[in-house]
């Protein structure tokens, strides 16, 4: 029920209605396929967007960080999860022309996914979502291994609007499988065993730091529901800086915490981004 819905795109005519250069994109688009039905045929996509806006209050399943926010489905993957560099650009470029041109709320794009070496061309969509406004969230990947010595892509660009997540377990230590790094993984967020929505009305548990990624894109997603206002700058610090500082992560991450939703809106409204009228919203969607 929350999936996005462009309303200038007329479903299954073939035209391209809105002139955005893309036919049929309704709720988003397939750059795999290149066909305006981005229906996850993995299930990856689904469990990932589950945990970032699955409906709130209604008795079902299970509920989003941020229950109310618009899933935009961008598919650039197959259905046996490979794909390419170019299509993910496209798939960047898509959000950010939303965004500027047709005036949709894309804030925050996540990025659950990784593989390949460094790409010119993914580093400059990525930061030409963050002059539009947009937040980046990326996994840092399930190899164990130190991302400051083994690049890990897309979560190791230089980018001021990326944000790069770790996992961790149920008692806040690094899960085993995570990737890390001092200076390269920005924080850690819940990712063993994350009960989330899956295809054909099933919900299941999976592991992985892309199950921690959306955490973030969620919290991220809540803060700017309660601060419209502020900037990717401000977002991140307030996720950044708004952290449990755990010893177990110490060395591990660069702000050495896991991810805490209400400590996140509570920063932003200490520094009076947003009017402070959010106590009430930061205890409900996520802990």
């Amino acid at each position: 029920d929350n999936i996005w819905t462009n309303s200038g795109e007329i479903a299954g005519n073939g035209i391209d209605d809105d002139g955005n250069g893309f036919a049929d994109d309704v709720h988003g688009y397939n750059f795999a396929g290149n066909s305006g039905d981005p229906a996850d045929d993995n299930g990856h996509g689904t469990h990932v967007a589950g945990t970032i806006a699955a409906v709130g209050g209604n008795g079902v399943g299970v509920t989003g960080v941020s229950w109310s926010a618009s899933i935009m489905a961008l598919k650039f993957l197959a259905a046996d999860g490979s794909g390419y560099t170019s299509d993910a650009v496209r798939a960047i470029h898509y959000a950010a022309l939303q965004r500027l041109q047709y005036g949709v709320n894309v804030r925050v794009i996540n990025m659950s996914w990784g593989g390949g070496g460094f790409s010119e061309s993914l580093q400059a969509a990525i930061r030409a979502a963050g002059e539009a406004g947009i937040l980046c969230v990326a996994a840092a990947g399930n190899n164990a291994k130190d991302n400051d010595t083994a690049s890990q892509y897309p979560s190791n660009y230089d980018a001021a609007n990326l944000i790069a997540v770790a996992a961790t377990d149920r008692s806040d230590h690094l899960a085993t499988f995570s990737n890390y790094g001092t200076t390269t993984v920005d924080l850690a967020a819940p990712g063993v065993s994350i009960l989330s929505t899956y295809p054909n009305n099933r919900y299941v548990s999976l592991s992985g730091t892309s199950m921690a990624t959306p955490h973030v894109a969620g919290v991220a997603a809540l803060a700017w529901s309660v601060a419209p206002e502020a900037t990717v700058a401000e977002i991140r610090s307030a996720i950044l800086d708004g952290v449990d500082r755990l010893s177990g992560l110490s060395g591990k991450v660069a702000t050495g915490g896991r991810l805490n939703a209400y400590n996140t809106l509570r920063l932003l409204e200490a520094r009076a981004v947003h009017p402070p009228k959010i106590a009430s919203l930061a205890a409900s969607p996520a802990s």
